[in-house]
């Protein structure tokens, strides 16, 4: 990599850190160690294709790789020792200086997002025929390739594959997706990775020693997760952060001139929304708020540290990433020992809509703690299946709530454990305490009400009361009634019914009743299912309905039309409207 007593960088004027230091060899590039081991075996190999594509995300080295590319096609010294392509460039050679700044006559460099037509291609496409000038290679780069027209791409496919000898082609997109398949397909591709945060704070950390000035770690890794990937972004990052510290970067000056929040104090934040203490959140947030925090980014980084505590929970090892600060390391592995991955999910997922709802609003700092309002309301709830076992235990009664809708007997640090369940919490100090969870006694026959059912129908609405889906929809479409009379029932079953049903059912009736229940399965036929009596009246219904001379002159206006459905509607009881013998009459909705 280039430094200050490089022949790139001397002169007078200032140069930015981002062009200070780009690369000019192989082993200059970070992060990309596949893509460079896999050219330098295709040079040591003789195996050098006729085009390359790079592709990846901005800032991660694309232009430098193709530069870098040029000049290893080109590499050449004043005594004439290397006589062909190498990777190995141990020193400037007769065309690598002015490669590297984009100004040799073999080496041209051209952007495609202001040259997208076939005239632009035709003007490369006519030049390729001559030999280079002074090098070994004519070496075409195009940036930005995706950015061409059709027609421009077509003018290329010839040309592309099969160049002349001495003629090489080196294409850039972000968007890899819009470079049609008959280009890729003559290229060898290259996907240039994102850089890791651990290793880009180590690379800024070198170019801080280089430049003689003292950065905290923290800052660099606070600058290194912002550049998300991007060398570039983290060069200008830090290019910034050293004008804006006027001295030692430190990682407070960094998270005022990003616009982030304190991140031990999001911690803190988040600690309370996961303890359900809302008071406490509403005055983190408030003073993060007047400090300049902006509170999509509050959220932002929120969702962030819900997302590392996740990782870390399911890969340990992610704590162990030098880029994240020591606090956020440890205060995150005890945060993923004590969270359940559905408690982080729902936090997740409330976050992710609050955010979109702060950006919409008017207000967004009230915005901003009714969504912080939310989660921690959340954090006492019970989860799904914590929810049905108390009501079973409540015998199909709903769990009682506490004056503030928490439940009763949960504390406002309540904070479920790894196993979702409500008997443990988290007190402000971090340590580990019990709490009593939600019971009641299972009813039986001396505690639960007796409750007498006489008909078939009378069941089926008092599983409707229960809200017991399962149950009534049996009732309902696998049962046929033989007899009933309080405490027996006996039924026939259809073959859809499940095996368990009849069991389910006589435990059911226990719970409901407060008194044991013999479910009998008859093999007589019994009555059809209600549902196929249903389905027999509607049919009826539909029979009479087509019998109906006004319908039959609709039908014989509309060819192809016809009866959908038939419905009732409901009528007074002094309706006094003439029912005819198919049942139906002159207020019928047809």
């Amino acid at each position: 990599m280039s430094d200050a007593g490089h022949p790139e960088v001397q002169g007078s004027g200032y140069r930015v850190l981002a062009r200070k230091y780009r690369p000019s060899n192989f082993d200059d590039l970070i992060g990309q160690e596949a893509m460079v081991r896999t050219i330098s075996n295709a040079f040591e190999a003789g195996r050098v294709p006729q085009a390359w594509i790079l592709t990846g995300v901005r800032g991660v080295g694309k232009t430098t790789t193709a530069r870098i590319l040029a000049r290893a096609l080109n590499y050449e010294l004043p005594d004439g020792s290397i006589k062909g392509p190498t990777v190995h460039m141990p020193k400037m050679g007769v065309h690598c200086q002015a490669i590297m700044e984009s100004r040799h006559i073999d080496v041209l460099e051209m952007d495609a997002a202001s040259h997208t037509g076939i005239d632009d291609v035709r003007q490369i496409t006519d030049g390729v025929r001559y030999a280079p000038s002074s090098a070994r290679y004519k070496v075409y780069i195009i940036d930005e390739v995706h950015m061409l027209s059709e027609k421009a791409f077509n003018a290329f496919l010839k040309t592309l594959e099969e160049p002349p000898e001495h003629a090489k082609f080196v294409f850039a997109t972000t968007e890899i997706r819009k470079v049609p398949v008959t280009v890729l397909s003559r290229c060898q591709r290259f996907d240039l990775k994102r850089v890791d945060a651990d290793v880009l704070m180590a690379h800024l950390a070198s170019i801080s020693d280089k430049e003689g000035v003292k950065s905290e770690p923290e800052a660099l890794g606070l600058i290194a997760r912002a550049a998300e990937g991007s060398v570039r972004d983290s060069l200008s990052l830090l290019d910034q952060a050293i004008a804006h510290a006027a001295g030692t970067v430190k990682a407070d000056d960094v998270r005022q001139m990003l616009g982030l929040a304190d991140r031990t104090r999001i911690i803190d934040l988040f600690q309370s929304l996961a303890s359900g203490d809302i008071a406490a959140a509403f005055k983190e947030f408030r003073e993060q708020y007047d400090t300049g925090a902006d509170p999509v980014v509050v959220l932002s980084d929120l969702a962030e540290f819900v997302n590392f505590i996740t990782r870390v929970k399911v890969v340990p090892a992610t704590a162990d990433n030098l880029a994240l600060g020591e606090t956020e390391r440890t205060r995150g592995r005890d945060f993923a020992a004590k969270l359940s991955m559905r408690v982080l999910s729902r936090m997740w997922q409330m976050l992710l809509k609050g955010i979109a709802e702060v950006q919409n609003a008017t207000r967004p700092q009230a915005a901003a703690e009714m969504v912080l309002v939310r989660i921690a309301y959340a954090a006492d709830l019970p989860t799904p299946d914590e929810a049905i076992k108390m009501i079973d235990q409540n015998g199909g009664a709903s769990p009682s709530l506490s004056g503030n809708g928490a439940p009763r007997g949960a504390s406002s640090g309540a904070m479920a454990s790894d196993r979702g369940s409500p008997m443990r919490a988290i007190a402000s100090g971090g340590e580990t305490i019990s709490r009593p969870q939600m019971s009641a006694p299972a009813p039986s026959a001396q505690t639960a009400p007796h409750l007498k059912l006489a008909t078939f129908p009378e069941l089926v609405a008092l599983a409707a009361s229960k809200r017991d889906l399962q149950i009534k929809t049996a009732l309902e479409a696998d049962m046929r009634l033989v007899r009933m009379e309080d405490g027996k029932l006996e039924i026939a079953l259809e073959r859809t019914a499940a095996r368990s049903l009849v069991n389910e059912l006589s435990r059911k009736l226990e719970q409901w009743t407060g008194k044991r229940w013999a479910v009998i399965v008859s093999n007589e036929q019994g009555q059809p299912t209600l549902r196929a009596q249903a389905q027999a009246k509607k049919d009826q219904l539909t029979v009479g309905v087509h019998a109906d001379p006004r319908v039959q002159a609709v039908l014989a206006k509309f060819p192809g039309a016809q009866v959908v459905d038939v419905r009732r509607l409901a009528q007074d009881d002094s309706s006094d409207a003439p029912v005819d013998a198919a049942g139906t009459s002159d207020d019928d909705d047809l």
